[in-house]
């Protein structure tokens, strides 16, 4: 018997079990999700159009006429994160509206076929609906540097500001999944993500302060994740500004209602393949 008989075949690498698997599985999943929006980018750029009307004129006009007291920020700098957490909600309570498009192709079917879990199909796509706000991110942050808001540009600053769009856009994007699930036609889940939007948007800290809401309002904007979305980035994206919640409790709510949220996705995801 000669020595290439007796040579060792090469080792078999095992599967990928537990954590790994699941990591590996969401991050081909945010991959795969990430490849449509470089094949159509223009739908980023026009959905940053609407904040930037928003910080452009609206802003101007408010802060001109100082209608809204916001203690020792102008109001430009005060709504400068709120815009930036709009863009973000607007950009990602659409996301559901693809998985409805999936499920009529025949997509979700196939996935759900895959030996990837409920839970990694799930988070890779809010992971990726996230990760699309931060091209929206940068254009209204230029816009905002452009007009003289007055921004932290720290590296510690920048990264937090990121991680709490991708967070709060990821939050919001498996809200949409969610309802996607639930809903049977994309022109309902329209209306009911058209109905949400504004909603969502007043009742939090994005446009004017807590304190100046009546009491019950008050209630539901300490019940809004945006409210504390936006804490988050006013605190880290504005010089002189500090949060009112506190970084580690925004980030906990955060964090808090999107792995809820993951968890209800994940139930209701397999109703799409009936």
């Amino acid at each position: 018997m000669t020595s290439l008989e007796h040579a060792e075949r090469p080792a078999v690498w095992a599967e990928p079990t537990g954590p790994i698997r699941f990591l590996a599985d969401t991050a081909t999943i945010a991959r795969s999700e990430l490849r449509k929006v470089t094949r159509d980018p223009v739908e980023i750029l026009t959905r940053a159009a609407q904040p930037i009307l928003w910080l452009v004129v609206f802003g101007q006009v408010l802060s001109s006429i100082r209608a809204i007291p916001t203690g020792s920020l102008s109001y430009l700098d005060f709504l400068a994160p709120g815009v930036l957490a709009q863009s973000a909600l607007f950009s990602a309570i659409f996301y559901g509206i693809a998985v409805i498009w999936e499920r009529d192709l025949g997509i979700v079917q196939k996935l759900l076929v895959s030996p990837a879990s409920r839970s990694a199909l799930v988070t890779g796509k809010a992971l990726a609906g996230g990760m699309r706000s931060i091209v929206q991110a940068v254009i209204v942050t230029i816009v905002a540097a452009a007009i003289g808001i007055h921004l932290r540009l720290d590296p510690v600053s920048i990264l937090g500001v990121v991680a709490v769009v991708i967070l709060g856009s990821a939050l919001f994007a498996t809200f949409s999944l969610s309802i996607a699930c639930l809903v049977r036609s994309r022109e309902r889940f329209m209306g009911i993500g058209q109905l949400l939007t504004m909603p969502l948007f007043f009742a939090s800290s994005a446009i004017y302060p807590v304190s100046l809401m009546p009491d019950w309002l008050k209630v539901v904007a300490g019940l809004n994740p945006l409210t504390y979305m936006v804490d988050a980035l006013r605190s880290m994206m504005i010089v002189g500004s500090v949060s009112e919640h506190g970084l580690a409790t925004d980030f906990a709510v955060l964090s808090v209602t999107f792995i809820v949220l993951i968890a209800i996705a994940t139930r209701l995801y397999s109703r799409l393949a009936t």
